[in-house]
Parts: C-alpha cells; sequence; structure tokens
C-alpha cells in the first residue's frame, strides 16, 4: 500500500488528508508551508532552505502539493524527486503550479511523473503505479446506486473526491427519486464547502458536472 506526503498551506489540503484517513488504509505524512509568502519570490531556493523543512515527507510514493504559489511550487516538487518519490499531484491549475517547462525538466531529471489538477476529482489512472494506487479510491468519482420503487435507497462510493465531496453527496442522495438524482448531485457539490474556484465556468462547476455524470452512469446499473 502506498504512502502520501502531503504539503498544504493554510486551510488547503487539510481536508485532504482527513478524507484520506477516513476512507482508505493509506498512510500520510504532512508538512505545512506558512499560509503568508509574498505575492512574488525572487529566490524561492533560499526560501526553502529558511524553511527547514521534514524531508521525510518527500521521500513517499506520493506527494499532493497544495502551495497554490507558481514560485515556490517547482522547487517543492524538486525537493520530491531528490528524495525519492514517484509522483506528484500538484493542486490548483497550472497558473499556480509555476514552468510547464520546469516541472518536466524535473519529472525528465528524475524519472517522476507529475500531474497538475485543477480540481482533484478529476484525477484517473494514468500507468503511474502510486497514482493508479490512489485513483482506486479518490479521484474522478464512480458510484454504486441501489433503489427501490423508484427512490435511491443508498449509495456506495467506489472512488470519490479527495475532499470528500463525494461522500457528503452519496448521504445526500438517500431518499431522492431517480429522475432527479443527477440534478440534485451537481447541487450538493455546489454546497459542499470545497476549495475549488468559484465562477462562471471551471472549478466548482466542473465539479459538479463531474459527480453529475457519475450518477448518471451508476443510474444506468442501479441494483
Amino acid at each position: 500500500m502506498i504512502t502520501i506526503g502531503v504539503l498544504t498551506r493554510g486551510k488547503y489540503g487539510k481536508r485532504l488528508i482527513e478524507n484520506i484517513l477516513k476512507n482508505s488504509g493509506f498512510d500520510v505524512f504532512s508538512q505545512e508551508i506558512p499560509q503568508a509568502l509574498p505575492e512574488f519570490i525572487d529566490e524561492p531556493e533560499e526560501l526553502i532552505k529558511r524553511l527547514s523543512l521534514d524531508t521525510t515527507v518527500f521521500s513517499r510514493d506520493l506527494v499532493i502539493t497544495y502551495i497554490l504559489h507558481p514560485d515556490i511550487t517547482p522547487g517543492l516538487v524538486r525537493l520530491a524527486g531528490e528524495n525519492g518519490a514517484g509522483a506528484v499531484i500538484i493542486a490548483g491549475g497550472m497558473a499556480r503550479a509555476g514552468s510547464y517547462l520546469e516541472l518536466s525538466e524535473i519529472a525528465g531529471k528524475y524519472g517522476m511523473h507529475i500531474e497538475v489538477h485543477e480540481i482533484c476529482c478529476e484525477i484517473d489512472n494514468c500507468q503511474n503505479q502510486a497514482i493508479d494506487e490512489f485513483a482506486s479510491r479518490f479521484g474522478k468519482p464512480e458510484l454504486r446506486i441501489n433503489a427501490k420503487n423508484g427512490t435511491i435507497s443508498g449509495v456506495d462510493v467506489i472512488r470519490g473526491a479527495p475532499c470528500g465531496s463525494t461522500w457528503h453527496m452519496a448521504k445526500g442522495l438517500a431518499g431522492i427519486k431517480l429522475e432527479d438524482a443527477p440534478a440534485k448531485a451537481g447541487l450538493l457539490i455546489q454546497q459542499y464547502p470545497c476549495r475549488a474556484v468559484r465562477g462562471i465556468k471551471g472549478g466548482i462547476h466542473k465539479a459538479a458536472e463531474l459527480h453529475k455524470r457519475a450518477v448518471e452512469n451508476a443510474l444506468k446499473g442501479e441494483n
């Protein structure tokens, strides 16, 4: 079973840790990065050195970073490579992940798989052992729906969003009529205190659509 290192910053990443511990047997190690960081960091390597980080977090099979700062994230990903991590997931999208070219160089140098996701409920299998094992339980939602007399009697979460929103949605769907379930699923996800960006499109709306589709797919094979 894989071990997971999580880099948190402020409120970001803590719900992920709680959900992994609650809904899997994965071991989780975490390191908090100060919430207050300069908007622009001219010498990120020097700042990282001053943080005196516990490098054991970076030696896990999978490292997930919620730093959300394009100047410091590549340096932390490099630390993961130096300490033998097999894969890194960067949350928050490419705009907050740093240079694509720099991340590609790090991946090639250390033979390490790197993924960047705007929302972590779109994580899926990718032929990387660490991420595929993580994605067996967390990522793009997959459900099993039980129904009686046209009403949902229960929802089993086969794979759910790392933040825990899928389990929240599953509880809220009990007692809902089958024809109303997909729309209700999307609404429940948007009501969950998810950290995804809220705006006209993307972010929380993408998460809601992914869960709506998961319910639609599950209804095709409902028991």
